[in-house]
């Protein structure tokens, strides 16, 4: 069984920021990618009007998520002014430690929540 788990926030682009973010996560995905072998995927995704970004990663595992928020972390302020976070979603089950730093990101990016979805049923067909 693969025993992966996804993270995914969604936040609002503030008015006039747009170019700005785009440069800066492009910025942050190269750093994740050059530091975090370990990681499956991370992408950013922007809504067709520019109001919205999401971003998507994929871990092995929760060990992976959590070397993502010490190396990526210091990285998260840059981004305040130019984001309003909605919310953070985990796919998996992650402990008490990560919930809070991950409260402490939607703190510190806007007023999201974090929501925690745990896994019930299905498969998933990632290389190991």
């Amino acid at each position: 069984m693969v025993d992966f788990i996804a993270y995914l926030d969604t936040s609002e682009v503030r008015p006039g920021k747009l170019e700005e973010l785009k440069a800066a996560m492009a910025e942050l995905a190269a750093f994740v990618e050059l530091n975090e072998p370990r990681i499956i995927s991370y992408r950013v995704y922007f809504s067709a009007d520019g109001a919205t970004m999401s971003v998507l990663h994929i871990h092995p595992d929760l060990a992976s998520l959590e070397f993502h928020m010490q190396v990526a972390g210091p990285k998260f302020p840059r981004m305040a002014p130019l984001v309003m976070m909605r919310t953070i979603e985990i796919f998996g089950r992650p402990g008490e430690e990560l919930v809070a730093q991950l409260q402490a990101k939607a703190k510190l990016l806007g007023s999201g929540a974090v929501i925690v979805r745990d896994f019930h049923a299905g498969f998933a067909r990632l290389a190991t």
